[in-house]
């Protein structure tokens, strides 16, 4: 069934530059978040399409504007098409449209791209029950991820309550340098794209390094050279590692399996080896990515033309060494919670997987 036959399109008709952070109404534009605005022209249930740029879909119920390269899709009878249906439908259906979708940097769909669309529709019944299913798949989703968000901010607050507040230094640990525990200290390497392939050892970019983690999602692989320069970037368990370029401050710390795995850095990247008989790595990330250490960046950043730390810079960066048990216990602790999730995320992705077939099931 072509879903033209069954539905109204439009698009706003405002710029984005009409929103206003303080409006009453909330502002579609083709960006995944809503803007605010003072007035509405739109008072419906529907389904609000982004036109060009991150093709995205949302549901909305009530007064509303909208960016003139958002299609705003209603159903032209509710006894035949329910609004949440067609949702979901387009939910699984832009995928078709980011592929369809033309021009040069920024890409964009044509109001045909839509109305051409081949749409089963059931009946009302069964319509309610695929959304039904659905939204408690989604409900599902949304719990665990909280879960997640409430167990990295359990992380951070134990942080405080063991070592204080890292700016003042309440519990008055001795301030030292980053240079009087590094044993070894280097940057990545530069012009690897010759040693790029489908598997084989992994490539660390600043992409993979944040919040205290080195992550493997869209990793690179190569086939690394047999020379000093492989040597001398190839990473080990415990190796603390910081970005020194763009986004300054991003840490994580190797993990025994990415050792065994075998690992290199890029040249946004900086190895640090430190005597860990002395201070925890882990530790020393954590303290980073705090308000502390995002200052030392900060201030660092403010003071050059080019976002950038050289060697000295990193050497000169100043940690709180609370007794090295102390540091060891909170590090323990990261680790317990990390099993928890891990757990967590598995049972996100389970939900993914069961809804991407159920989408699949449902609308083809």
């Amino acid at each position: 069934m072509r879903l033209g036959d069954y539905v109204s399109v439009k698009t706003g008709k405002l710029d984005a530059n009409a929103a206003d952070e303080n409006g009453e109404y909330p502002f579609f534009t083709c960006s995944v978040n809503s803007l605010r605005i003072n007035r509405y022209d739109y008072d419906c249930e529907c389904v609000l399409v982004a036109g060009n740029g991150d093709l995205n879909v949302k549901y909305y119920d009530g007064k509303f504007n909208a960016y003139q390269r958002t299609y705003i899709i209603e159903s032209n009878d509710k006894n035949v098409l329910l609004v949440p249906y067609l949702y979901r439908f387009m939910e699984k259906y832009v995928e078709r449209l980011r592929s369809d979708a033309i021009g040069g940097v920024i890409k964009y769909i044509k109001l045909s791209n839509i109305t051409d669309a081949d749409i089963h529709i059931c009946t009302l019944d069964e319509q309610r029950e695929k959304v039904n299913i659905l939204d408690r798949v989604d409900a599902l989703i949304c719990k665990y991820q909280l879960k997640q968000a409430l167990m990295e901010d359990i992380v951070k607050s134990r942080f405080v309550e063991m070592f204080g507040d890292p700016v003042t230094n309440p519990m008055g640990w001795a301030e030292h340098t980053l240079d009087e525990y590094i044993e070894f200290l280097t940057s990545g390497s530069r012009g690897w794209s010759k040693y790029f392939s489908d598997n084989g050892e992994i490539f660390i970019t600043i992409k993979n390094v944040k919040n205290n983690r080195i992550t493997l999602e869209n990793v690179q692989y190569v086939t690394p050279p047999d020379n000093a320069e492989a040597k001398r970037t190839k990473v080990r368990e415990g190796d603390l590692l910081i970005s020194i370029t763009a986004d300054l401050g991003r840490t994580g710390v190797v993990s025994k399996e990415l050792e065994e795995r075998g690992a290199y850095i890029n040249q946004h990247l900086t190895c640090i080896r430190l005597k860990k008989e002395e201070i925890n790595p882990g530790y020393v990330s954590y303290f980073m990515e705090s308000d502390a250490g995002k200052r030392q960046f900060d201030t660092k950043n403010q003071s050059a033309v080019k976002a950038g730390l050289n060697f000295d810079a990193i050497k000169s960066l100043k940690v709180l060494v609370p007794p090295r048990e102390l540091q060891n216990e909170y590090i323990s602790f990261v680790e317990l919670t990390d099993k928890s999730k891990l757990a967590i995320q598995q049972s996100i992705e389970t939900l993914q997987t069961l809804k991407a077939k159920l989408m699949q099931d449902y609308f083809g």
